[in-house]
């Protein structure tokens, strides 16, 4: 690993948080409504879902309304599942972090037993719901992702390696497999370059952010790839992460499950992803402002809405041409 701030996980400011400091006396809880929904992550539970949703819309078999709508509706709650219980586990570093001191458990709110009894109930209710609507490969692949969500991504690798966001992705690039999966049984390879669109694309998207979070990422102890590598790695991982992203969006249409016309505008897209990486890979290490990283940190999100947008209108429109 190349040079940088030389910050361990082991050694950062989380050797004297205690985890259980948060919830060190008994008190009554004051949570209402609204802060076990912040629970579920609402902004993260959205993308989760369109994805999932596009997975199962363009899947060659279209399963009935209900057990599309209650296999949707199975898949948002895991994802939900899989942020409460996120936010159980990281209440401890969440107080310290300047965006997400507000969350429920670190303000006070919810106490970490709550978050941690709301997210197993739902994982639970979530994973049965999906096994009896649609099938028990797709709540088999629900299941897992919840686990690898919050065991080994939120327990073991965010807090150990700067690559937790490579492999962490996993996480968040399954549910339109798992859309899929809910619609025709089986897992397509059509299904895993969804998953890898969005696998590909998590790492320039996060750490983006860690550019101009990293302060915050420091004082947690948390090994975000600028703390541990340096800047200047970043930025140069960013861009050829960014490359990746480019030519994954585009396969749709080379192997066939896409239209040329989809193909075209998702190559525009991803010369657009690649542009912004190139500011932020030419982005002066003096420039605290870190306008480069934001743009592309922004862009990111449109990227990823616009390429499964852009498949899902592709199919209405060859089924209305077909």
């Amino acid at each position: 690993m190349s040079g940088g701030s030389g910050l361990e996980a082991k050694n950062g400011p989380m050797a004297f948080i205690d985890k259980d400091m948060i919830a060190a006396e008994p008190r009554i809880s004051e949570a209402m409504p609204g802060d076990f929904l912040a629970l579920l992550k609402p902004s993260v539970m959205s993308l989760v879902v369109f994805t999932a949703f596009v997975g199962m819309a363009i899947a060659p078999v279209t399963p009935n309304m209900f057990v599309a709508l209650v296999s949707i509706v199975a898949i948002a709650v895991g994802a939900g599942a899989s942020g409460a219980l996120n936010m159980w586990y990281d209440a401890d570093i969440d107080a310290v972090m300047g965006r997400t001191a507000k969350r429920p458990i670190p303000s006070g709110r919810v106490t970490r037993e709550q978050a941690l009894a709301f997210g197993l109930i739902l994982s639970a209710f979530s994973v049965m719901t999906l096994g009896l609507a649609a099938n028990w490969l797709a709540a088999a692949m629900l299941a897992f992702t919840i686990f690898f969500y919050a065991v080994v991504y939120t327990m073991w690798l965010k807090r150990w390696t700067p690559q937790n966001i490579v492999i962490g992705g996993a996480a968040g690039a399954f549910p339109p497999m798992i859309g899929w999966t809910a619609a025709t049984g089986q897992i397509g390879i059509e299904s895993v370059v969804l998953f890898a669109i969005i696998f590909l694309w998590t790492p320039p998207h996060f750490w983006a952010l860690a550019l101009f979070k990293s302060g915050d990422y420091a004082r947690a102890g948390i090994p975000m790839m600028p703390n541990v590598a340096g800047e200047a790695s970043t930025r140069r991982q960013i861009f050829a992460y960014s490359v990746l992203v480019a030519i994954s969006g585009v396969l749709p249409a080379f192997m066939g499950f896409a239209s040329w016309g989809y193909g075209a505008v998702a190559a525009a897209l991803g010369a657009g992803f690649v542009w912004y990486a190139l500011g932020v890979l030419r982005m002066d290490d003096a420039d605290r402002a870190m306008k480069p990283a934001k743009a592309l940190f922004g862009y990111s999100l449109l990227y990823l809405f616009s390429i499964f947008a852009l498949l899902l209108v592709d199919r209405v429109v060859v089924q209305v041409i077909g």
